[in-house]
């Protein structure tokens, strides 16, 4: 059984070692760059952009520039950067930044909303938190008049399943928009997403049917089917909890800073420099 025992933990060793290295992109003279190093330059330069969802050559870049500032910060270091007097005052405006901001973040971490206080909330709140009404469409997008005729005057004498059967081929063969792979799909969208002929369009259509006179926009000439309509409904409140938590919590550590702030302040020796005449806190 000893021995078993042994095993195992050699493996599970084993394990963590495979998953800590499947995180690791390359090493620099024995530094590590990480995924998580990655990540972090890349939202510190695009908040919304992810290293993961970038193409192999733009993963190569960000890749280079790590090394490259891996490779800067050895040599700074070998030159003595570290020991000049404006290193160091840098470094102690930085260390008060990270301590203020580390604090905040404690402060907001802290912050304790109840499942009945944000379901208070909801309830209170229930008109802020609809799903607009919105509409399922398909469209075939030509360059011509003439062509988007001769497209509803094909689609025009069928119904149900086989116009949807119909417009999709048509609008892989003889769409020049994005969404012709697709079928013209255009997805779910909502009132003003689409450019206002389109949108006045597809808003006058009922479920199954398509547009009978071509669509002019600054794109071109479409044909449009519209695939079928929600009405606007409240969002469940399971799908905006966490939202309204999180909004919560930022409500009451801005209160709590505020009012942690003004005491601070009431207790401060403050010396304004700023003002016509000069002002003592005390």
């Amino acid at each position: 059984m000893v021995k078993i025992a042994k095993t195992s933990l050699v493996a599970v060793a084993l394990m963590a070692s495979s998953l800590a290295a499947s995180d690791i992109l390359v090493t620099v003279d024995g530094t590590n760059i990480t995924k998580q190093d990655a990540e972090a330059f890349v939202r510190a330069t695009s908040p919304n952009a992810h290293f993961s969802q970038l193409t192999p050559v733009q993963q190569n870049m960000i890749k280079q520039r790590l090394i490259e500032k891996a490779l800067f910060t050895e040599l700074a270091k070998k030159e003595g950067i570290e020991k000049e007097p404006e290193f160091n005052k840098a470094l102690s405006k930085i260390k008060d930044e990270l301590a203020v901001n580390l604090w905040m973040k404690k402060q907001l971490d802290n912050a304790i909303v109840s499942d009945s206080e944000a379901k208070e909330f909801y309830e209170k709140n229930k008109a802020k938190f609809v799903q607009k009404e919105s509409v399922h469409a398909r469209h075939i997008l030509v360059k011509d008049k003439k062509t988007a005729e001769d497209i509803i005057n094909q689609l025009k004498p069928l119904k149900g399943e086989a116009l949807k059967a119909k417009f999709i081929a048509l609008a892989k063969a003889k769409s020049v928009g994005p969404s012709a792979p697709k079928g013209g799909d255009l997805g779910n969208f909502s009132k003003g997403q689409m450019v206002p002929a389109f949108s006045k369009a597809v808003w006058g259509l009922k479920v199954g049917e398509i547009t009978t006179k071509p669509v002019k926009t600054q794109f071109g000439y479409h044909v449009i089917y519209l695939e079928g309509k929600s009405e606007a409904k409240p969002v469940p409140y399971d799908k905006v909890k966490d939202r309204i938590i999180a909004s919560l919590k930022q409500q009451q550590f801005a209160k709590k800073v505020a009012a942690m702030a003004k005491e601070l302040k009431s207790k401060a020796k403050i010396v304004d420099n700023t003002t016509e005449a000069n002002t003592t806190k005390k």
